[in-house]
């Protein structure tokens, strides 16, 4: 028997429905067109902005102290259970750099928690969130 896939999933095995995917940080962001001299049409995505620091209350994120020898991808991995999702984890904080992140073993980070900040979304399409 044949399964049925969501609908957001189905949308993204369409090409050019999506110019990323749902789990990429540029999801979201918005698609401008530039029609060059010869009427050619170029899309191109406009510049991502980070979410406001007003907007990531306390309620919608949990501490995370940062040990030795962890790094951003490995502690999207544990919360997300997707490595590429890091960007949601900087966003929180803010930082441009992700190494900031873990820098400094015993600094106390922000995890976003799923569907409580603006722009994470959980790529799983499960629960997302793991305590750890």
């Amino acid at each position: 028997m044949a399964t049925i896939e969501p609908y957001e999933n189905a949308l993204d095995a369409i090409p050019g429905a999506h110019p990323y995917p749902r789990s990429s940080r540029y999801h979201d962001a918005e698609i401008g067109v530039h029609r060059q001299a010869d009427g050619s049409e170029v899309r191109y995505t406009k510049r991502r902005l980070l979410p406001p620091l007003d907007a990531t209350p306390d309620e919608d994120t949990t501490p995370h102290t940062v040990n030795a020898g962890e790094r951003p991808d490995l502690l999207a991995q544990r919360y997300f259970g997707d490595p590429g999702q890091w960007w949601q984890i900087a966003d929180a904080n803010p930082v441009l750099d992700p190494q900031e992140l873990t820098d400094e073993p015993g600094q106390v980070i922000d995890i976003p928690l799923p569907g409580g900040f603006p722009g994470a979304m959980n790529p799983g399409g499960g629960s997302g969130f793991r305590h750890g």
